[in-house]
């Protein structure tokens, strides 16, 4: 759909932001951002909110389409997807079974793994598995460090690195108050880089790869969002091959799950053979002012508010796509 097309050929759009998870700020951020975005291009674009309001008011005050800028449970997760199939609204971003899978990180790790996929060993405690002579023998398997995180969460949330068996307690009761099972991963010691990718099926490609620099390496929930103190680097700097077999694995992940729209793969790189690694998924990528999908969209010569629109595009329902297989 080209870009120079009258934007009133998308009726009345809500930017569905904020709801109910632990991501609720971002959301907030990301939407305000999508909403100032497609009104600079002339859409007529309004903030909905779904933890003020019912879904059944989008039918009743005549949305045609919905941008989805929430992250996390109830937004990313299939939930506000499944609604909107009921109610007929085309809508951004993956699915409903991609939505769901993809938001399970233990599901989508299995899949990958069936796939060939690569991405880090992982030991997932479910909420019966978690007395303390089990959760002590998880680095047994996976080996120290490691890191403890909720399945079902993101922005780095609840998460632990985890270097001694004495932290483990506590990074998994960390870990639970946010999700009843609890995620142990092995470490994957290297760089860490993300890589987004837009369209669908075969139509869907990868775009250019950004290297993320933390401060001592630690990429969290407050560094992500509210310092300036994480350097991106887009152009990423690595090698032509290391890129292309980033790029490559992300769209093949991106693939598998079923995704459409547009994505965004979490991803590292082992330093000591320089083999990358697969750790998520995220269907409904951030859009706020330090989001790297915006990012790596400037990079390939797609402007902020032209990416919004062309992701606006996309909207759909499952039936529209062909269903939700790959």
């Amino acid at each position: 759909m080209s870009l120079q097309q009258d934007p009133r050929q998308f009726g009345k759009v809500a930017v569905l932001l904020g709801g109910s998870s632990a991501e609720r700020d971002i959301s907030l951020m990301s939407g305000q951002g999508v909403l100032e975005a497609l009104r600079a291009r002339g859409v007529d674009a309004h903030a909905f909110d779904p933890s003020q309001r019912d879904l059944v008011e989008l039918r009743r005050e005549g949305f045609a389409r919905c941008f989805i800028a929430l992250h996390g449970r109830h937004g990313e997760d299939g939930t506000v997807q499944g609604a909107l199939e009921l109610l007929g609204i085309p809508y951004t971003g993956s699915g409903v079974m991609a939505s769901s899978v993809a938001m399970d990180k233990v599901m989508t790790k299995r899949i990958w793994q069936a796939d060939g996929l690569p991405t880090p060993k992982y030991v997932r405690l479910a909420f019966d598995q978690q007395s303390r002579e089990q959760v002590r023998a998880v680095p047994d398997v996976l080996g120290l460090p490691l890191i403890v995180k909720p399945p079902r969460e993101g922005s780095s949330i609840g998460v632990t690195k985890v270097e001694g068996y004495s932290q483990m307690q506590d990074a998994v009761a960390l870990s639970a108050k946010y999700d009843a099972d609890v995620l142990c991963e092995e470490f994957i010691e290297g760089e860490e880089v993300t890589c987004a990718v837009l369209g669908s099926g075969l139509d869907a490609h990868a775009l250019p790869v950004v290297r993320i620099a933390a401060p001592q390496g630690a990429y969290d929930y407050q560094n992500k969002y509210f310092t300036d103190d994480v350097k991106y680097h887009c152009p990423s700097g690595l090698p032509e091959a290391e890129e292309q077999e980033i790029r490559r694995i992300t769209l093949a992940a991106y693939r598998t799950l079923g995704c459409r729209g547009w994505g965004r793969a979490d991803v590292m790189i082992r330093a000591s053979d320089r083999k990358p690694f697969l750790l998520e998924m995220n269907t409904s990528p951030g859009m706020t002012s330090h989001s790297l999908v915006p990012m790596s969209a400037r990079a390939a010569g797609i402007p902020y508010e032209d990416l919004c629109v062309r992701v606006l595009a996309s909207a759909s329902l499952d039936a529209a796509a062909g269903g939700p297989s790959p």
